[in-house]
């Protein structure tokens, strides 16, 4: 419990005013949703509380910032999901789908960070370094669209420079993102 408390110590407090502003008691001002989105992409550890009540509103917080994202046409959820979802609230199940929700998640972030390994330990041993240099910059790219943020958390010893072949392919990516936003619609 002494690591817990420790813990508590680099959790951000933010309050919830009566008049919708949120105030952030670490850095004395206020803030907005997209500043909360950024902290949380950037791993910052934060909780909201209702400043009348002192009530913890963190996960309404949260879920009115996906609101936001998925209606301004950062759409990650698709409706059969958000449908099969929604009919879980009241089932006999409902108990269970967070605990498979985050271990889905976990999964899913140290498959993408082996994934990526894997793609950097073979560019030593592949004659097309170069190529493999290239797609490895386009999972890069595609990582971050998908998961903004999952890039700082992975350790990164040799970041490509920026040059003008990468700089196309994140605009290609961007491209296939628009193409795949509209296919999902």
């Amino acid at each position: 419990m002494a690591e817990k408390a420790k813990g508590d110590d680099d959790t951000v407090i933010i309050k919830k005013y009566a008049n919708r502003r949120l105030y952030n008691t670490r850095s004395s001002s206020y803030i907005t949703l997209d500043h909360l989105a950024k902290m949380t992409r950037e791993g910052v550890d934060y909780k909201v509380l209702d400043a009348k009540s002192g009530a913890d509103i963190t996960h309404t917080i949260l879920t009115q910032i996906i609101m936001e994202e998925e209606s301004n046409g950062e759409q990650m959820l698709p409706v059969n999901f958000l449908r099969e979802l929604i009919s879980m609230y009241g089932n006999s199940m409902q108990s269970l789908v967070p605990h498979y929700l985050e271990a889905s998640m976990e999964n899913f972030r140290a498959n993408q960070a082996k994934l990526a390994k894997a793609f950097e330990d073979s560019l030593g041993n592949n004659p097309l370094a170069k190529l493999a240099e290239q797609n490895m910059a386009m999972f890069r790219a595609a990582s971050a669209a998908f998961m903004p943020g999952a890039e700082k958390s992975e350790a990164k010893p040799n970041a490509p420079e920026e040059t003008g072949d990468l700089t196309a392919l994140k605009e290609q990516m961007a491209e296939m993102q628009k193409r795949l936003d509209a296919l999902g619609k």
